[in-house]
This record gives C-alpha cells, sequence and structure tokens, in this order.
C-alpha cells in the first residue's frame, strides 16, 4: 500500500447504514445553532454600540474575549470528548455555551458581555472537535470531506437565518429576547442528541491502537504545521460573522432593517461552498489521483477565489461587492470542508477530536490577533485596508498545507517517530 493509500476506517456497518445522515444532521442542526448565536451580536452589535457606546475597538475586545476562551478550550474540548465519547461531550459543552447564549441577554455594558461572550467561547470550542469525531466515526474516507461540509454548512444555514430572525425579535421584543431564543434552541438540540446518538462499534484495528500523550501527538508534523495554517485561514470566516454587518451600516450606510434583509445573502452562496468542496475532492480521488494531492488540489482554487475580498471593498456598486464577498466566502467554505477531512485521513476516529482541537487553537489564536488589528485599523482607517489583508492571508496557509503538511497517509501511533 502507497503511503497516500489508506483504508476506510470506519466500521463497514456504519458505512452501510442509513443512520450515518441521521448523525451527521444533527451535527449539522448543532453547527447552524452555533452560527445564529454569533451571527445574532453580528446583527445587534448596531444597537448595542449605541446602547453601550462602543467603539470599533471596544467590540474588537468583546471579540477577543471570545476568541480567547474558544483558544484555551479547543486544546481541552478535543481531549474532554475524546475522553467522555461524543454522546457525552458534545452534549456537555452545547449545553454550555447554551446556557451562556441566554446569560448575554442579562449583560448592561461592554464587560459584562465580554465575559458573557468568555463563556460562550468556552462552550462552542467543543462544537467542531465533536462534528469531526462524528464524521470518523460514522463515514468512510471517500465520503469524508462531503460529510465535512454537510455539517458545516449548518455556519452557512445559521449566518443565512440569523439577520432577518434576529432583526424580527429585536424589533418586537427587544436585542435580549433574541439572545434568550437562540440559547433555549441550543438546549433543546442537546435533548434530542442525547435520545438520538449512539457511537458505531469500531473496527477491530482501532481498538488495539494506544492512543499517544497529549505532547507526544502535538509533536506530529501534521499537527502543528496543520494548527499553524488554520492562524491563517479562519480568521477570514470570523471576521464576516463579526464585522460584515457592521461594515454594511458603517461603510455602506445601510439600516438595521436592510441588514436583516439582505445581510444573509454572502452566507447562502457560502453554503454551497461546503458541498462543492467536498464535491470536488471526492471527484478528484474517483479519477486516480492519491489522497494527498486529490485533498491540497481541491483546496488551491478556492483558496485563490478567496481574493475577491479585495476588490469586494473597493467597488463602488453595492450589489458588486455582495457578490464579490459571497464568492470570497464560497472560497472559505469549500476549502474548510477539505480541512475538516484531513484529521481523519491522518489519524483514527479515538483522537480526531483532539487533534482538530489543537488545529483549532490555532484557528482562534488568529481570530484574537485579527480581530484586534481589525478593530484598529477600522477606528483609525476604514474597512478597505482590513478586506485586503483578509484577502491575502489565506495564501500563506495554502503555502503551509502544500509545502509544510507533508503527505496525508495514516499515522502510527505507536511508532517512535514524530515526524509524521
Amino acid at each position: 500500500m502507497s503511503q497516500d493509500e489508506l483504508p476506510d476506517r470506519c466500521d463497514d456497518a456504519s458505512a452501510a447504514s442509513s443512520l450515518r445522515w441521521v448523525m451527521i444532521a444533527l451535527a449539522f442542526v448543532a453547527t447552524a445553532t452555533t452560527y445564529a448565536e454569533r451571527q445574532a451580536l453580528a446583527v445587534v452589535v448596531p444597537v448595542l454600540r449605541d446602547e453601550f457606546r462602543m467603539s470599533s475597538s471596544a467590540y474588537s475586545r468583546v471579540i477577543f474575549a471570545f476568541m480567547l476562551a474558544y483558544t484555551l478550550m479547543n486544546g481541552v474540548s478535543g481531549l474532554v470528548i475524546d475522553r467522555l465519547g461524543t454522546r457525552a461531550g458534545y452534549a456537555l459543552t452545547t449545553a454550555w455555551w447554551s446556557v451562556a447564549a441566554m446569560l448575554q441577554g442579562l449583560a448592561r455594558g461592554p464587560r459584562s458581555l465580554g465575559i458573557c461572550r468568555f463563556l460562550l467561547g468556552m462552550g462552542e470550542a467543543g462544537n467542531w472537535p465533536g462534528s469531526v469525531k462524528v464524521v470518523a466515526e460514522w463515514f468512510p474516507i471517500r465520503e469524508r470531506a462531503l460529510a465535512s461540509g454537510i455539517f458545516n454548512s449548518g455556519a452557512a444555514l445559521g449566518a443565512i437565518v440569523a439577520p432577518p430572525v434576529v432583526v424580527w425579535i429585536v424589533l418586537r421584543a427587544g436585542w435580549r429576547a433574541a439572545f434568550f431564543a437562540v440559547g433555549m434552541a441550543g438546549l433543546l438540540w442537546v435533548l434530542v442528541w442525547s435520545l438520538v446518538y449512539r457511537t458505531p462499534r469500531p473496527t477491530t484495528g482501532e481498538t488495539k491502537r494506544r492512543s499517544p500523550t497529549t505532547w507526544r501527538l502535538f509533536r506530529h508534523r501534521f499537527v502543528w504545521s496543520f494548527t499553524v495554517a488554520k492562524v491563517f485561514i479562519d480568521p477570514v470566516w470570523y471576521f464576516y460573522v463579526f464585522w460584515f454587518p457592521e461594515y454594511l451600516k458603517r461603510q455602506r450606510h445601510l439600516d438595521l432593517a436592510s441588514i436583516g434583509r439582505y445581510a444573509w445573502i454572502p452566507f447562502l452562496i457560502a453554503g454551497f461552498g461546503n458541498l462543492l468542496g467536498g464535491w470536488f475532492s471526492g471527484f478528484l480521488l474517483s479519477r486516480g489521483l492519491t489522497l494527498t494531492r486529490a485533498r491540497k488540489s481541491a483546496l488551491t482554487p478556492f483558496v485563490l477565489l478567496m481574493t475577491a475580498t479585495i476588490p469586494a471593498v473597493l467597488v463602488k456598486d453595492v450589489p458588486l461587492s455582495f457578490a464579490l464577498v459571497s464568492l470570497a466566502m464560497l472560497g472559505y467554505t469549500a476549502v474548510n470542508a477539505n480541512l475538516l477531512a484531513l484529521p481523519s485521513d491522518v489519524y483514527p476516529a479515538s483522537v480526531v477530536a483532539t487533534v482538530w482541537g489543537f488545529a483549532s487553537v490555532g484557528s482562534g489564536f488568529g481570530g484574537m490577533v485579527f480581530a484586534l488589528l481589525t478593530g484598529w485599523v477600522v477606528d483609525r482607517y476604514s474597512f478597505v485596508p482590513a478586506f485586503v489583508g483578509f484577502g491575502l492571508i489565506p495564501l500563506i496557509a495554502l503555502l503551509i498545507i502544500w509545502w509544510v503538511v507533508g503527505p496525508l497517509r495514516l499515522m502510527d501511533l505507536n511508532a517512535d517517530s514524530v515526524a509524521g
């Protein structure tokens, strides 16, 4: 077997069972609910900035609080989910962030809002490690990028639904009610998940594998290089989630009602990227490309598409700007569908949540740094340099993935080598 040829490591019965689509549907709904909450803040922040008298820099510190907790807990949440199991671990983290989301409705100013966002970030750190573990447990290799794209498209759905729904709630019941509503939706999901989810029996090969220590796992070439790559790719999405409605109000001069009507459009387009990226990777595999070349080749055109955000901020025509932002966001989601599949390409299901948790530390670190930079740049200059920067940094991630991550092959966790 060549280094790029991997056996399907999920249980044969699991792969054949239609239950795998039920399980990924649950992960999809969880991700949608998570992003509905994130987008809820972005939608109401024009109201909060006026009520709390927040500058862009103060708002960036609220985002920083979320990203700090998200970053710290990503290194823990994956370990927790791997230790407790997918069912209990995913339920615990979702229940945590749901309660934290409701607490935001009690905020009285930027400081208390920042504390609530910190608690929220602690819980939301478990969503992607949990979902990636669902994919590893239930799907064979050729379906993993598509399955990852399916659950990750929940982010787009949450961002699509949030603007009109949140604006509707805010205009009728106030911004505090919007946070209560999203938190209740998360708790309802926890109830359904706890009743439905089960873990398929592992293959014989996986039950014989012992898990490495946390430090030894991080020393693997794949883990640390993949983590660094995510420093430069994920902050682009955070920028759209947390800053796009603010950009529409401050630079494009849309009112809150108009933001509710139009801000969801790029997220709708982005949702198709999850499916397109997953399908394209599987198509390349079916054409005979090795796993390494198929995954990395599938990333490249979509990373280049992310540079569309640069002309988006420069054009004067608002619909054209929306179209370019939509293309850039579609590029990101197509890229992420393949990134989500990489840990389960290289590691057994018993440790993929931990690996993804490590990688998400890089994601959160990049999100923190670039959030503060964005607030500073917008306060002192405008959104133009921010858009340009977020159009360029994905190219750094692409170079790391091609030249540093190395070949994608099943890692021998019992071997002494950590080169990966």
